[in-house]
C-alpha cells in the first residue's frame, strides 16, 4: 500500500511540475490539459480525477509553490537589512516572474484572488517582520507605519520587475537600488 502511496504522490508532482512548466511560459489560457498530460506521462482523465480539471490543477501548483515561495524567504534575519535585501533579490531572481505572473492572471481562475491575496498578506507581514527591529520612528506611530510602506514598496516584486526587466539593471544594481530605496525608512547608527 505505501508502494501505490508513494507512486501516487511522483505522479501527482509530475504533473503539477508539468502545469508550473506550461504556465511559466504560456498564458493561462493557452494551456490544454492534453499538453500538461503529455508533459507528466499520464492521461488527461488521470489529470481530472485527481484535480478536477484546469483551475483545480493550477491552484494546487500555486498553493505548492507559495509552499516553497515562504520557505526560500522566510530565513530573512531582523537586524540585518543589507543581507536581508541581498537574499531578497536572490529570491525574485528564482521566483519573481512566477510571483508576478500569478498576480497577472488570478482573475482568470477560479480560486487564485485568493492565493495572489494570501501572497500580498504575506509580502507585508514579511517586511514588517524583517525590518521591525531597524525601522525609523516610535513604534505604532504614523511616521513608522509610512516607513514600513515605503520598504514594503521598495521590497515589492514588482520593483524588483520594473529594475531588472524595464531599466535592465543586473542582480547586483537591482540590490544596490533597492538597499537605497529602503535605506531612509532605517534607523541610523
Amino acid at each position: 500500500m505505501e508502494g501505490r502511496a508513494a507512486s501516487a504522490e511522483r505522479t501527482r508532482e509530475r504533473v503539477i511540475d508539468a502545469m508550473l512548466g506550461r504556465f511559466a511560459a504560456q498564458p493561462y489560457d493557452r494551456i490544454r490539459l492534453e499538453d500538461v498530460a503529455g508533459d507528466a506521462g499520464v492521461t488527461v482523465q488521470t489529470v481530472i480525477r485527481r484535480f478536477g480539471g484546469k483551475p483545480g490543477l493550477l491552484t494546487a501548483t500555486v498553493e505548492r509553490e507559495q509552499a516553497r515561495v515562504v520557505a526560500a524567504r522566510e530565513p530573512a534575519t531582523p537586524g540585518r537589512p543589507a543581507g536581508t535585501i541581498a537574499d531578497l533579490v536572490a529570491h525574485y531572481e528564482r521566483y519573481g516572474a512566477l510571483i508576478l505572473k500569478v498576480y497577472a492572471e488570478a482573475d482568470r481562475v477560479e480560486g487564485l484572488p485568493e492565493l495572489a491575496a494570501a501572497g500580498r498578506r504575506y509580502h507585508l507581514d514579511w517586511c514588517r517582520r524583517a525590518f521591525e527591529d531597524d525601522l525609523a520612528g516610535p513604534p505604532g506611530s504614523p511616521d513608522r507605519a509610512r516607513r514600513l510602506a515605503q520598504v514594503t514598496v521598495a521590497c515589492d516584486a514588482t520593483t524588483w520587475r520594473i529594475l531588472r526587466q524595464d531599466l535592465g539593471l543586473d542582480p547586483e544594481q537591482t540590490r544596490l537600488t533597492i538597499a537605497a530605496l529602503v535605506e531612509p525608512a532605517l534607523r541610523r547608527g
